[in-house]
């Protein structure tokens, strides 16, 4: 599990980056995405990346705090895919002229996972 969670974070950082640029440089400059949208693109990258640096920090730790940690990382990973991915495709429906908004209810999945995650993090601590 260590190993793909790094892939996944390697990955994930890697997006993070481009999707922040693609936002700032693409979406504000030549779209001219309206303010609420590009603020949920925003929310959408800053989370991602944070929870990233989170995967990565769960596992440097790992021998320390050994309880749950296949459970945290992949509680991390599925709230980037769930809550940052639908902020992405929703964001995108509105560039390209598109209601995907059924992605909507996705995002409060993945910002379930996070909490839980977290929570995981803090009763691995615990224990």
């Amino acid at each position: 599990m260590r190993k793909s969670a790094v892939v996944f974070a390697g990955i994930s950082g890697c997006l993070a980056i481009i999707f922040g640029a693609f936002g700032a440089h693409y979406l504000r400059e030549k779209v001219k995405l309206d303010p609420e949208a590009m603020h949920v693109y925003e929310t959408a990258v800053f989370y991602q990346f944070f929870q990233t640096l989170a995967i990565l920090g769960v596992f440097a730790v790992k021998d320390k705090f050994p309880i749950y940690n296949r459970t945290i990382g992949m509680l991390f990973m599925a709230g980037i895919i769930l809550f940052s991915g639908s902020l992405y495709i929703m964001t995108i429906g509105k560039v390209v002229g598109i209601d995907l908004k059924w992605a909507g209810p996705l995002t409060p999945l993945g910002g379930l996972c996070f909490i839980a995650g977290w929570a995981c993090l803090a009763v691995s601590a615990i224990k």
